[in-house]
């Protein structure tokens, strides 16, 4: 397995599973803020639709104020978004923060979550007024879930950089030329645009996704990360492949994910992509009972990364409080010593963080162009 040439990259979960989700900004600001502490790339809040809680994205846009340079993932749910409202509020969120959101892909799979919002199933019936049908299968709800990451990202870049003018004295805000309809029409839903959104701070704030889910295992079948079956993983592996920055890969050993990340970087290679612009953080679960577990686990992160097995971590708390806390006093002091972490944010911007470029808008590429 190749060995990444930069320092891992290094993000946790905000949230415990097993735990209920707290309606308490105090909270999660505390613990954003002790991430921040340790100069961890970004953190995470997941999210379910129809699960108890509040909803992710508004916490952590409550939590943009009060912190300063960690990246914010809120896991967003597409099944039952509009797309058009799932990227205005991502990009809502990268103002906020300036320049600091991501947003992690999620589907919704069941007539049971399309009850909530008055739906009988899911996918692109109700919305067409056609009588009820069975949930969608999960392989067709994540390849919605791709056309809708796609169509988000052209939204974002339907205002190019320098759209906005107001400019008072003619009373002209916006350049019209410079902003542009996306004309997107996917299988079961379709967006004219603009976005009513300038462009974001990132260009497109960084898109991420669980490559393998709770489970792994694509369409039923054995995992090729290993772990137990999921269906819809092919289709959930297609999108991470095709359309994310980041993809979580979950494995209990350095060589099931220093073989999903070459499987990943080879499906990227297969969508057109370079393979090296798809950054693989193995997800792994914490449970931190001692500073001496603190200890063991920057050995074991400094261990998996020797051997190629990821381009960084994204570390999953068994109680965030707690085990948060044990990582920036106990495993970051021990990550820097060894060159594995920074000792203090050089850049502003979680693109900048994860060493990713800005991207430039295609519109404003195109008309360079013509």
């Amino acid at each position: 397995m190749p060995v990444p040439h930069h320092p891992p990259r290094l993000a946790v979960a905000l949230d415990a599973p097993q735990d209920p989700p707290r309606p308490d900004a105090a909270h999660y600001t505390a613990l954003a803020r002790l991430a921040e502490r340790g100069t961890l790339d970004f953190v995470t809040l997941g999210d379910r639709f129809g699960g108890p809680g509040p909803d992710a994205l508004a916490v952590l846009a409550r939590i943009a104020p009060a912190t300063a340079r960690i990246g914010l993932v809120p896991t967003v749910t597409t099944t039952h978004t509009e797309p058009f409202h799932v990227s205005t509020a991502v990009a809502t969120l990268d103002w906020v923060s300036r320049g600091r959101a991501g947003w992690t892909v999620e589907v919704s799979t069941t007539e049971a979550e399309a009850a909530l919002v008055g739906l009988p199933q899911v996918l692109g019936f109700a919305r067409t007024g056609r009588d009820p049908h069975p949930a969608a299968p999960p392989a067709e709800v994540w390849s919605e879930a791709g056309e809708v990451a796609e169509v988000a990202g052209l939204l974002w870049d339907s205002w190019e950089d320098d759209a906005e003018i107001r400019d008072r004295a003619t009373g002209r805000f916006v350049d019209r030329d410079r902003l542009h309809h996306v004309d997107f029409t996917g299988r079961t839903f379709s967006v004219r645009g603009p976005s009513i959104v300038p462009r974001p701070p990132q260009g497109r704030p960084v898109t991420v996704v669980d490559a393998t889910g709770d489970t792994g295992g694509p369409d039923g079948g054995p995992s090729p990360f290993g772990g137990s079956p999921e269906a819809g993983g092919a289709a959930r592996l297609e999108v991470a492949a095709a359309r994310a920055d980041v993809a979580l890969v979950r494995a209990e050993d350095p060589q099931t994910a220093g073989a999903a990340r070459a499987a990943l970087r080879e499906r990227a290679r297969a969508h057109g992509r370079d393979p090296g612009a798809l950054l693989v953080l193995a997800s792994l679960p914490v449970e931190l009972e001692s500073a001496a577990d603190a200890a063991g686990l920057a050995d074991l992160l400094g261990d998996w990364y020797a051997q190629g097995a990821a381009d960084g971590f994204h570390l999953r708390p068994a109680d965030p409080a707690r085990d948060l806390s044990r990582i920036v006093e106990g495993t970051v002091p021990l990550l820097r010593e060894r060159g594995l972490l920074r000792r203090s944010y050089e850049g502003t911007t979680l693109r900048a963080h994860l060493g990713l470029p800005r991207p430039a808008s295609i519109y404003a590429l195109a008309r360079e162009v013509s």
